[in-house]
């Protein structure tokens, strides 16, 4: 319980990383045995006794996974990294042993909630849930065979990470093979010995050279080499992990795995996700359409007698057509976003925005580029991040917030750590975007890491809400008043408005066909989870065909480097479901002063701030005074442009 005093955040080792590491896992999982022992010892208690000793040891076993997943993901060195693995399976087997124990679940069950408060008779409720949606109920041979489920899946959901997270591929082009990309680009990737330059598959070469160089079959083969990354590796991978979700599924009643995901979403069934997909595909067609017509034109001008789009075409002829179309450069804005600059205006905004203010810390870290900030509310300590924001060997190689450690009133203090690959120089600006919008959900675990019970700490909520809060931080990186603030280039000038006006118009054309790619994504996960397809590559070919207006190509196989298959499974519809509620979010604030602090400070206390302690339907009642609805999302798509010139 609190006493007033705030936590002191968690010391990280210098140095002796695999000590340190094994040291806080194992003691934590010392501390969760001996704590559901005494839930289980036969004495008497209520049901506000019983509910403190499970929240305790479910603290502990969530810090213990926090630790275990983000080091197996960011540690630099790889021993490190295969030991956090290694404990990681450990931390899973407890909580696997813990949900599946039916003498904890009667204990439980058998308490009586009268008297309970609205937030531990909430935690009761959903800890009883969880219980079921383990199995607990089910009989001993059932939860045997669940039970090897789960060890199984949690080595092949690290095995799906490792593989890709290691599979950096590259090409080797010649010099004038880069025409196209920026001077610094160009700089930072001198010829070898002979005569040839690398580019990799990393973020920072995979997403410029994708967009600037000239090159079409050098953009090609670098396509290529990104979408067959984790092949074929990968495949006997997924299809184990999917074949076990589905058994998992039918032993506890469901016709599906997507069925069993979604019961406790938003959405509710997996046939709504279907109509869901459906209809977002129905609704963004026309836009999608118009942003096809107008790129498959431009590429006709390089290339009268293709007849192909695909992802090797799509960013860099996207990019030709906002600069002709629109007047906006990606190169030319790109000077106005030096990273240091970024970085800094990032926490400025975030900052006024949400009434919060950021410390730098010098504190041990797992690698020198990761910087640490406490984090107050009007001035009292409320958490701890770190950033870690380029790419290196052996890194996470996407964008993502992991925890370190969940909040508790009074106990412990809610750290998160932001893990990019980002450039170290210039970036463009859909660097930026994707830095607040990842941010977004590290500012949603530290606020929302003031709870009484674990189970709602931080991003607690529905699986399929977590996105909006997100997805919404990003218009404050669109926004001109607030750019003009840390965007500047070499010689100190802000970034021009009427620049700014250009970029907005501009970021609007191509969102029909950036959501019809999303739908893509969402149907692959969605249908190799229910249909469970013997050829993989065929779904994904005939599903792009089907949603997506680019075309695929050949011999590549997206899926097995998709690593939100592991994540996200069957439910990757929550990135269009979470813009839906986004876009109505954002409705509430005034596009012309939007650090109003009324409304954003209403809005982080009522979405943020309440963590998983209420549905995710009733946070949003709560700031918009109704119920979210498709409106907001449909206007944003009816706003896209016909490009009013060509090149």
């Amino acid at each position: 319980m609190s006493n007033g005093v705030t936590p002191a955040p968690l010391a990280l080792p210098a140095a002796h990383w695999d000590d340190w590491l094994c040291g806080r896992v194992d003691g934590l999982l010392e501390s969760a045995r001996e704590l559901l022992a005494r839930l289980k010892d036969g004495a008497e208690r209520d049901a506000a006794e019983a509910l403190e000793l499970w929240n305790d040891a479910d603290i502990a076993l969530r810090a213990a996974g926090s630790v275990a997943n983000l080091l197996s993901e960011v540690h630099p060195d790889d021993a490190v990294r295969s030991l956090a693995e290694q404990r990681g399976r450990d931390v899973e087997r407890a909580r696997t042993d813990r949900d599946l124990d039916r003498g904890l679940y009667d204990v439980l069950e058998a308490t009586d909630p009268a008297g309970l408060d609205e937030q531990a008779h909430r935690c009761r409720e959903h800890v009883l849930r969880d219980f079921r949606r383990s199995g607990v109920d089910r009989s001993d041979d059932a939860r045997a065979r669940l039970r090897e489920i789960s060890e199984r899946l949690t080595v092949l959901d690290q095995d799906f990470s490792r593989i890709i997270r290691e599979d950096v591929r590259s090409i080797r082009v010649r010099p004038e093979q880069l025409d196209g990309l920026p001077d610094d680009f160009v700089a930072a990737h001198a010829a070898d010995a002979a005569g040839l330059v690398t580019i990799t598959t990393d973020y920072p070469d995979y997403l410029a050279f994708r967009a600037f160089a000239r090159d079409a079959d050098a953009r090609r083969q670098l396509t290529v080499e990104f979408l067959n990354r984790g092949w074929p590796a990968n495949d006997p991978v997924l299809h184990e992990m999917l074949a076990l979700r589905a058994e998992k599924a039918t032993i506890l009643g469901y016709h599906s795995w997507p069925d069993y995901d979604a019961d406790v979403k938003m959405i509710g069934t997996a046939q709504a996700i279907a109509e869901f997909i459906d209809r977002v595909a129905d609704a963004a067609e026309p836009a999608a359409q118009r942003d096809k017509q107008a790129l498959v034109a431009r590429k006709r001008q390089d290339d009268p007698a293709g007849e192909r789009f695909d992802w090797s075409d799509f960013p860099y002829y996207s990019e030709l057509v906002r600069r002709d179309a629109f007047d906006v450069d990606a190169q030319e804005v790109r000077r106005y976003f030096d990273f240091a600059a970024v970085r800094r205006g990032l926490l400025d905004v975030t900052g006024r925005l949400f009434g919060l203010e950021y410390r730098p810390v010098d504190v041990p870290c797992w690698h020198e580029d990761v910087a640490g900030y406490d984090v107050f509310l009007e001035g009292a300590q409320v958490g701890r991040i770190y950033l870690d924001l380029h790419p290196r060997e052996g890194k996470f190689k996407h964008a993502a917030q992991f925890d370190l450690v969940g909040g508790i009133t009074g106990r412990q203090l809610p750290e998160g750590v932001l893990v990019c690959n980002l450039p170290r120089g210039l970036m463009e600006h859909r660097d930026v975007v994707t830095l607040f919008h990842e941010f977004g959900h590290l500012v949603h675990h530290i606020l929302g890491g003031r709870q009484r019970w674990a189970r709602f700490s931080g991003v607690a909520t529905e699986w399929d809400f977590v996105e909006a809060p997100s997805q919404m931080l990003e218009e404050w990186a669109w926004d001109a008043d607030i750019l003009r603030t840390f965007a500047a280039d070499a010689d100190g000038v802000p970034i021009p408005g009427e620049l700014v006006t250009r970029m907005r118009a501009a970021k609007d054309f191509g969102k029909g066909m950036f959501v019809r790619s999303q739908l893509f994504y969402t149907a692959v996960s969605f249908v190799l989870h229910g249909d469970r397809p013997a050829d993989h590559t065929l779904a994904v070919r005939e599903l792009q065909q089907r949603y997506d207006l680019i075309d695929y190509v050949d011999g590549t196989h997206f899926q097995a480097s998709f690593g939100h298959l592991s994540g996200y499974t069957s439910a990757y519809y929550t990135y269009m479901w979470s813009l839906v509620i986004a876009k109505d979010l954002f409705s509430a604030f005034d596009p012309a002063d939007l650090f109003a602090a009324e409304v954003a400070h209403r809005y982080r206390d009522r979405v943020l701030a309440a963590g998983g302690s209420k549905d995710a339907a009733q946070l949003v009642r709560d700031f918009l005074g109704r119920d979210f609805g498709f409106d907001a999302f449909a206007a944003w798509l009816d706003r896209a442009p016909v490009p009013s010139r060509a090149g």
